[in-house]
């Protein structure tokens, strides 16, 4: 399975040995940690930051703006931070895709380590080299393409996480098996959530993402089933973060995974055994919303997805389990059926 994973990845069983050895590779001129308040309290205590400059934020996605990026790029300038210096990401999703995008941008490039926190950024965020924030109430807006300087998974770390979170990655899990291992998708349809051995899951999840990763860095077309699930989902994650009653990102992307699912079912793409499996798999797990907000609120996130062209909304739909085709292009008619 290592051969699988990307180059600059390492599962690691200490931590601290392996962040040494990265640091000392790179020879940074100074280092700065970027936390938010949890992996601060759960997650630093595992490093040793003597002399390191911390950088803390607020959690949860509405921070993953310009404004906290500019925030960050003062601390380090008013710091005597270089080109040559380091930044560790130490934390999920958002603290890696900005934190990234940061370092990436910061005197035009300095190095960066992620440490993902969360189990969607180990199997996901941190693969792949997507860095960006959010702007303007679009997700992943403004941001650049930058493989980071090491990647370092440390399983120990999914101890300090809600089941709510566990699940919220695990979305992603099982959208790597869907889009393109059909055998790992009847896996895991088969196993009871608590029974899920991570250590025997991320390497594979990983390896998964990475060989598409691989074959088309930039997302000029067979990345694009890494979005399967996420055109819907992130529209409705997008709208419901103004609410009362915001979804994680991987609970998002498993309603849209059903969702797109039915848009696929009534394309003749996809069989209705297949989606209907999938949504009662994906409900047993999960706990969504009585009421989703409908294509007329919708619309103008989906209008802004990347995957867009000029004739309309392009969708990554699901052939079977195990095969994804991408650049569907869906007419308003059939979402405004699915999204009634």
């Amino acid at each position: 399975m290592s051969e699988n994973l990307p180059s600059y990845l390492t599962i690691s069983s200490d931590l601290q040995a392996d962040l040494s050895a990265s640091i000392q590779a790179i020879n940074p001129d100074k280092i700065a940690v970027l936390v938010d308040e949890n992996t601060k309290r759960y997650c630093l205590p595992e490093l040793n930051v003597t002399n390191y400059l911390i950088l803390t934020i607020k959690s949860g996605e509405t921070e993953k703006t310009l404004a906290t990026c500019q925030s960050i790029w003062s601390q380090l300038t008013e710091a005597g931070f270089t080109r040559k210096s380091l930044l560790i990401n130490l934390g999920g999703g958002v603290i890696g895709d900005m934190g990234g995008f940061i370092a990436a941008t910061y005197k035009r490039g300095m190095a960066f380590i992620n440490l993902p926190t969360t189990l969607l950024s180990q199997v996901d965020a941190s693969i792949g080299g997507k860095l960006g924030v959010d702007f303007n109430g679009l997700k992943n807006h403004i941001g650049l393409f930058q493989e980071p300087n090491k990647v370092i998974i440390y399983p120990q770390f999914l101890k300090t996480l809600p089941s709510k979170e566990l699940k919220s990655g695990f979305a992603e899990v099982i959208k790597h098996a869907l889009i393109k291992d059909e055998a790992q998708w009847e896996f895991l349809s088969a196993q009871s959530f608590d029974s899920l051995r991570w250590d025997e899951i991320i390497p594979k999840s990983i390896a998964i993402k990475n060989g598409i990763v691989n074959q088309d860095p930039r997302e000029h077309g067979l990345r694009k089933i890494l979005n399967y699930g996420h055109t819907i989902g992130h529209a409705i994650e997008t709208h419901l973060l103004k609410t009362s009653a915001p979804l994680l990102h991987g609970e998002a992307v498993a309603l849209g995974m059903i969702l797109e699912n039915e848009v696929a079912q009534k394309l003749g793409v996809l069989s209705s055994e297949t989606s209907e499996k999938i949504r009662d798999y994906l409900n047993h797990i999960y706990q969504f919303p009585d009421i989703l907000p409908g294509y007329d609120v919708l619309a103008g996130y989906l209008k802004q997805d990347k995957k867009n062209d000029k004739k309309g909304i392009r969708f990554s739909l699901l052939k079977k389990a195990g095969m994804c085709t991408y650049d569907v292009l869906v007419e308003d008619t059939i979402l405004r059926e699915v999204l009634k």
